[in-house]
């Protein structure tokens, strides 16, 4: 029984060391859980986009699905630190109070128990010691009779001594008596607590054991459960969450994105026309005859082809001249290769039509645009941002201001319902002066309006631009129906002064494309006087200029400087037969003065 105690003992401390394994498990599976939905939201952080409120970036279909999915990805982090949370609560706390209970209680049981083995052999050696008393007393008893009997039997013993021997047996033999009695009395005493003990005491102590093991395990079926259910019940909304993401796949729509790209880089721009072809041999093939009605028109017309033709060559790009710097300050609409001073590739500009350049040649100065927003990228929505947006293609311009027009109206409403709720307001504090002072509301109401008046002239000053542009736009159109007309018109002349270069803008622009212009347009056009020199450079290394808008140089030539590099890493350039173009500022050794030899 004593083994028993002991296996029971060991039982009993293993279920708790197991019960304690089990919580262990389950604190390692909330650190997963925890350290899972972390890293999904971290995750989460570093793909959702930064975008300020007034970020207007073209949302497509395929970047909204995206953020939805990011979202219901951080809804499904969530959900893991709910599963985490829940196991924390319901199941490792749990079983660590359990386990506090448990061993506490395992110690009282394993106490009692040591107590009534304690108890049970102090018993058992009070019942020892007086059996071993007894039987002491019974050998001298045993002795003392021997010694009387002897000597009664010997006839030289005196009476004296064998009175003195028959005492002596007495006496033993009444503390053998006594002994022998409480010999039974232990014994019969040791006997009913032996019985208590392996009957009721050690029973019970077994019992209770046995109960506390059982609601141990208990307790652990119940964890099970629990652990389970934690993870079960944020099932249906994971489930809501993938739910989401398929939906977001399936809202993917190509078409709207497309639309949406249209709509964001539509220009507005007219295609460009046909290039017209310039007969250059007229001049060799006519004769003149001074007999003829049309001898003073082919020698005026000789006298203007030549001009015309010598002007021509200096500005076509196919006949190896470029244009002279002419054009108006005009941004490019569009760039599609970004250039390095030293790489292959260089910028092709999408070509303005040139009907458009001339509403405007005529004010703006005669300036080509740097090549600043090389190395910008794809968008044309480069450059500082004017505030009338006069930066951006014609379509682009009139989306932000009818944008800024939309939220300057906004702004107007709230201005106004403040002005009318102020005024309310005042009326009633008029009526009741008990309720507040009419005067406290009047620098609120002054501030009011005069923002309103201040939204009131930027509606119209936006207004005003956007019909601008649409005005631009629509006269832009008839332009190009009505050159159409003339270009079928002047492809028909055998006059050289029947052809027509495209005007200087188009030297940044790319080569040029129309050419069915009125002819004062190129006249002024040819009568306008190159860009001065601020200064000269060198040289350093060789560069091919294959691009338009670029020119070739060969390593220790001398050119002229007529543009500085304006931080896009090119410096505008011209050879001293008045061919301009663009080169590399790295490649150059640059020297500005103010009186060089080319102004």
């Amino acid at each position: 029984l004593k083994d028993q105690f002991d296996n029971l003992d060991k039982h009993t401390q293993w279920g708790i060391d197991f019960l304690e394994k089990y919580a262990k498990f389950v604190k390692e599976r909330i650190e997963i859980e925890q350290n899972y939905a972390k890293q999904l939201r971290n995750l989460v952080k570093k793909y959702c986009p930064k975008r300020s409120p007034k970020d207007e970036e073209p949302r497509f279909t395929s970047c909204i699905a995206f953020f939805n999915i990011l979202n219901e990805l951080n809804d499904y982090a969530g959900q893991r630190e709910v599963v985490a949370e829940e196991m924390g609560h319901r199941v490792y706390g749990e079983l660590m109070r359990y386990s506090h209970d448990l061993k506490t209680e395992r110690k009282m049981h394993l106490q009692e128990g040591r107590k009534a083995q304690q108890y049970l052999d102090m018993c058992w050696k009070q019942m020892d010691n007086s059996k071993k008393k007894f039987e002491r007393e019974c050998r001298e008893a045993e002795k003392a009779q021997q010694s009387y009997e002897k000597l009664d039997n010997d006839t030289n013993a005196t009476k004296a001594d064998v009175e003195k021997a028959k005492q002596q047996l007495n006496l033993r033999t009444h503390m053998a008596d006594e002994n022998k009695n409480e010999y039974a009395a232990q014994l019969q005493n040791f006997n009913g607590e032996q019985h208590k003990h392996y009957y009721i005491v050690i029973p019970q102590i077994y019992k209770q054991l046995q109960e506390m093991d059982e609601r141990r395990t208990i307790k652990l079926s119940e964890c099970y459960k629990g652990f389970a259910d934690s993870e079960r019940k944020v099932i249906p909304i994971i489930s809501k969450c993938l739910e989401g993401m398929i939906l977001a796949a399936k809202s993917v729509d190509e078409h709207r994105d497309s639309q949406l790209v249209i709509d964001c880089f539509k220009s507005g721009f007219e295609p460009p026309g046909d290039f017209p072809f310039e007969d250059y041999s007229q001049n060799i093939y006519r004769t003149i005859s001074d007999g003829t009605i049309s001898t003073p028109k082919q020698e005026g017309m000789r006298i203007d082809s030549k001009t015309t033709v010598g002007k021509a060559k200096g500005k076509l790009w196919l006949f190896g001249k470029k244009p002279k710097p002419q054009s108006p300050p005009l941004t490019p609409t569009s760039l599609y290769t970004s250039s390095t001073p030293n790489g292959s590739q260089y910028p092709i500009f999408s070509i303005e039509p040139v009907h458009y350049c001339m509403s405007d040649i005529k004010t703006g100065k005669p300036r080509i645009p740097s090549f600043r927003s090389l190395k910008r990228g794809y968008f044309y929505l480069q450059g500082p941002a004017l505030e009338d947006f006069s930066h951006l293609p014609p379509e682009q311009r009139r989306k932000k201001l009818q944008q800024r027009i939309d939220e300057l109206n906004r702004e107007l409403q709230k201005e106004t319902d403040q002005k009318d709720a102020l005024i309310k307001m005042k009326d009633v504090y008029e009526k009741n002066p008990q309720m507040g002072d009419p005067g406290s509301l009047q620098p609120k109401l002054t501030e009011t309006m005069s923002n309103m008046d201040r939204l009131r002239m930027e509606i119209h000053k936006n207004e005003a631009w956007l019909s601008e542009v649409e005005g631009k736009v629509a006269a832009r159109s008839d332009r190009r129906h009505s050159s159409d007309i003339n270009h079928l018109v002047t492809q028909g002349r055998e006059s050289p002064e029947g052809s027509y270069t495209d005007d200087a803008n188009q030297e940044v622009r790319g080569p040029p494309q129309q050419h069915a212009h009125p002819n004062e347009f190129d006249d002024e056009f040819e009568d306008d006087d190159p860009l001065p020199a601020i200064g000269h450079c060198k040289a350093i290394y060789p560069f091919d200029g294959h691009n338009e808008g670029t020119l070739a140089m060969k390593e220790g030539e001398i050119l002229y400087i007529i543009e500085e590099d304006k931080g896009d890493g090119w410096t505008r350039a011209r050879r001293h037969n008045g061919e301009e173009g663009y080169v590399p500022t790295s490649y150059i050794d640059v020297t500005l003065e103010k009186n060089s030899k080319g102004a």
